[in-house]
């Protein structure tokens, strides 16, 4: 059974490099779209700094390389869109092809599917990452330090963490039929909460609480505290554990809501009307 799921899921990932690469022109904006919105960040902060350091930003971070925090926010943030938008939004495309009957008579099940689907994302979102970093550091420059496979190592657990938040959003995408909005406003709302372009202390109290509750943004800090050694909103170890326990749970509960929302679809017989 591991081998068929395997098979399928590799038989998706040749699929959708194939869509992929039939147009080029969207693969290289995909490098330089990054660029275009840092860019205006980083002349932005230049009109801020006082003899070429961010005092303000080292008060409430602990660094004053604001480019390093900016780059390395949106280094995470592409991972956690690539995930949502790899699960939800494949199956809107599924929806307007009318292919997805189809698919959910074939013997793999939908969270395997999924998961084919969203991995081409991360790979490309990862030879993204490299090329757009490079590029950065050639305009702009930043230092992230030596300790990067730290980072990936407290990355993985995080990345887990967010299929299962991709199993809920694909479970939303069922039962609305609309990938753009939810998929949209979810991502938005995660990156902004969890500090993707800033520390989440400058927040109103009342936001900042609702940033502390998510598991998400521990693992922002905890990536930009080890490759900056900026100040940390609790100690790295027990932010790793709140990782660790973010991919338990988000998986198991993701995983119950998608099964149960694809038992009710197949029940109410909805997922034709797209």
């Amino acid at each position: 059974m591991v081998k068929n799921y395997l098979l399928a899921i590799w038989a998706i990932i040749k699929k959708d490099a194939k869509i992929f690469f039939r147009y080029p022109v969207n693969a290289i904006f995909r490098i330089f779209e990054p660029i275009i919105w840092i860019a205006p960040v980083y002349f932005l902060a230049l009109s801020f700094q006082i003899n070429g350091e961010n005092i303000g930003f080292h008060e409430y971070t602990g660094t004053t390389d604001f480019m390093a925090f900016i780059v390395i926010g949106s280094i995470v943030g592409g991972f956690v869109s690539a995930v949502l938008w790899g699960m939800g939004f494949s199956l809107k495309s599924e929806m307007d092809a009318g292919v997805i009957e189809s698919n959910w008579l074939t013997p793999i099940p939908l969270w395997v599917q999924l998961i084919g689907r969203s991995i081409f994302s991360l790979i490309i979102t990862s030879l993204n990452v490299l090329m757009t970093g490079f590029l950065v550091w050639l305009l702009f420059g930043f230092n992230i330090g030596n300790r990067i496979l730290e980072a990936l190592i407290t990355l993985i657990p995080m990345l887990i963490a967010l299929y299962g938040l991709g199993f809920g959003i694909a479970a939303l995408v069922l039962i609305t039929n609309n990938a753009n909005n939810i998929i949209d406003i979810s991502n938005f709302l995660l990156n902004i909460l969890s500090g993707e372009s800033f520390p989440v202390t400058v927040l109103p109290r009342g936001i900042m609480f609702i940033s502390l509750a998510l598991p998400l943004t521990y693992g922002y800090d905890a990536i930009r505290g080890i490759l900056l050694g900026s100040n940390t909103l609790l100690p790295l170890n027990i932010e790793r554990w709140i990782l660790i326990g973010f991919m338990i749970l988000g998986v198991f509960i993701g995983y119950r809501i998608l099964v149960r929302t694809e038992k009710h679809c197949k029940t109410m017989g909805n997922i034709g009307f797209h």
